[in-house]
């Protein structure tokens, strides 16, 4: 089933010609004006990745980033926007998005972004906004937390863990190097990619939204800082 792309622009000179790219990938591609429409859109379901422009007419596509993984929305998201500055690329990444496009782009350099975040979200399947209940092919790991990898899913006993793409494969990867550091840039490099040359402050963001998820469910783990090093993911005895 191919992966269902929507794209947030209003401005119909651009929308227009992104869609047919997009189409001519195989995609299946809806597009909307406004970021109300596009709240609403995803609240229903079924969107892999989102392609949001930040000057829309009704609600500032940094705000419409922020509800949609508010609502749970854990697909990918991919900012557009003629906002280059590096202020605005953080706060885009801080507020939950996934990659940062500057107007003007070139098509081939936006298929190839989109390329990228489909690979490393469940498999290029539709992301849903409700929580999917747990089910037991989760394999077993310690003191309640385990993570799926074939599955792409996360779980604090019962409870499965809404995260973001990006957030499951930081997690991923420090469970599978449970107890030791893995530094940033490992992390930047397997998770981003090895020619990332954005802030790295993106990979602050995320795993500051992972702790806070972990936190919020109780798992019986610490993601500590190790300064000027990396992140270690430990065992802890806090879990009742």
């Amino acid at each position: 089933m191919p992966a269902s792309l929507l794209i947030v622009e209003d401005d119909d000179a651009i929308a227009a010609p992104l869609v047919r790219a997009v189409e001519r990938e195989g995609y299946d591609v809806s597009r909307v004006a406004t970021g109300s429409e596009a709240l609403d859109r995803a609240r229903l379901g079924g969107i892999t990745l989102v392609l949001l422009d930040l000057g829309l007419p009704d609600i500032d596509g940094l705000e419409v980033c922020r509800r949609l993984r508010a609502d749970g929305y854990d697909g990918g998201i991919l900012i557009l926007t003629a906002r280059s500055g590096e202020l605005d690329r953080v706060v885009g990444l801080d507020m939950g998005a996934d990659d940062y496009l500057a107007k003007p782009f070139s098509l081939s350099e936006l298929l190839a972004r989109v390329r990228a975040l489909l690979r490393r979200s469940a498999s290029a399947e539709p992301a849903a906004v409700a929580t999917q209940p747990a089910h037991d092919t989760a394999p077993a790991r310690t003191a309640g937390l385990r993570v799926d990898a074939a599955a792409r899913r996360a779980f604090v006993d019962d409870e499965e863990l809404v995260l973001t793409a990006k957030e499951f494969d930081v997690l991923q990867l420090m469970d599978e190097r449970r107890g030791a550091v893995v530094s940033r840039e490992t992390l930047m490099a397997e998770v981003w990619d090895e020619n990332w040359f954005g802030s790295t402050k993106t990979l602050d963001a995320t795993i500051g939204r992972l702790r806070q998820k972990l936190q919020d469910q109780r798992a019986p783990v610490a993601l500590t800082t190790v300064r000027g090093v990396g992140f270690r993911l430990e065992d802890s005895t806090g879990h009742a």
